[in-house]
C-alpha cells in the first residue's frame, strides 16, 4: 500500500516544471536496433517522444574500426544499426521495440526491399539481461499475433561495442530529405509511422 506521503511527493514531483538541468540530467537508457538502412530508423527514432538522441551506426561485427565502405562489402559482420538514447520515465524500452517491429520488415533475412546484404539484417543488440528478456518477449509476441504473415527473422544478441558512423551519415535524411532515396524509401517509412504512432510524436 503507498503511503499518501509518497503519493503526494510522487505526483508533485510529476507536476514540477522540469529545467534544462533537470533534463540533462534525467537518467537514460539506450537501446541498439538494426532493421536495414540506419538512415531510415535514425529518421523515425529522432521523431519519438523521449528519445534524446538517434546516432548512426554499426555494431554485431568482429572487425575492429569499421567504416561504411568495409560494412558495404557485407564481410564484416557487422550490421547497419541506430543507437537510441532514451528517457524510460517518457517512453519505456518495450514501446522502442513495438515501434522497431513495425517500422521495418523483420522477416526478410539479410535484406530490407532493394538493400541486400547481412548488414542490412534485423536485430536487436541488448546492453542487459532485462533488455534480451524484454526483446525475446517482444519478438515472441510479434510471431504470436501473425501481424506480418511469416516468422520474423530478428536476431537478439548482446552488443559488444557500438561504432558510430561517419559524420555525413548522421541526421541524414533531415539534410538530404530531397535525395531520391530519402523520398522514396524513408518518407514512406516515416508517414506510416507517424499514421500508426501519432501519439508518440514529438
Amino acid at each position: 500500500m503507498i503511503r499518501p506521503l509518497t503519493l503526494a511527493l510522487a505526483v508533485l514531483t510529476a507536476l514540477a516544471p522540469r529545467t534544462g538541468a533537470d533534463t540533462m540530467n534525467a537518467k537514460t537508457e539506450t537501446a541498439v536496433l538494426g532493421g536495414g538502412c540506419f538512415w531510415c530508423l535514425e529518421a523515425v527514432f529522432e521523431q519519438v517522444q523521449g528519445v534524446q538522441a538517434a546516432v548512426s551506426g554499426y555494431a554485431g561485427g568482429s572487425v575492429a574500426t569499421p567504416n561504411y565502405k568495409l560494412v558495404c562489402t557485407g564481410t564484416t559482420g557487422h550490421a547497419e544499426v541506430v543507437q537510441v538514447t532514451f528517457d524510460p520515465a517518457v517512453i519505456s524500452y518495450a514501446d522502442l521495440l513495438e515501434i522497431f517491429f513495425a517500422i521495418h520488415d523483420p522477416t526478410t533475412k539479410d535484406r530490407q526491399g532493394e538493400d541486400v546484404g547481412t548488414q542490412y539484417r534485423s536485430i536487436i543488440l541488448t546492453m542487459s539481461e532485462e533488455q534480451r528478456r524484454q526483446a525475446e518477449a517482444a519478438l515472441a509476441a510479434l510471431n504470436e499475433s501473425g501481424e506480418w504473415g511469416q516468422p520474423a527473422v530478428t536476431q537478439i544478441e548482446p552488443l559488444t561495442v557500438f561504432y558510430p558512423a561517419e559524420d555525413y551519415h548522421q541526421e541524414y535524411f533531415a539534410e538530404n530529405g530531397e535525395q531520391g532515396y530519402c523520398r522514396l524509401v524513408i518518407a514512406p517509412k516515416l508517414e506510416k509511422f507517424r499514421a500508426k504512432f501519432r501519439e508518440r510524436l514529438k
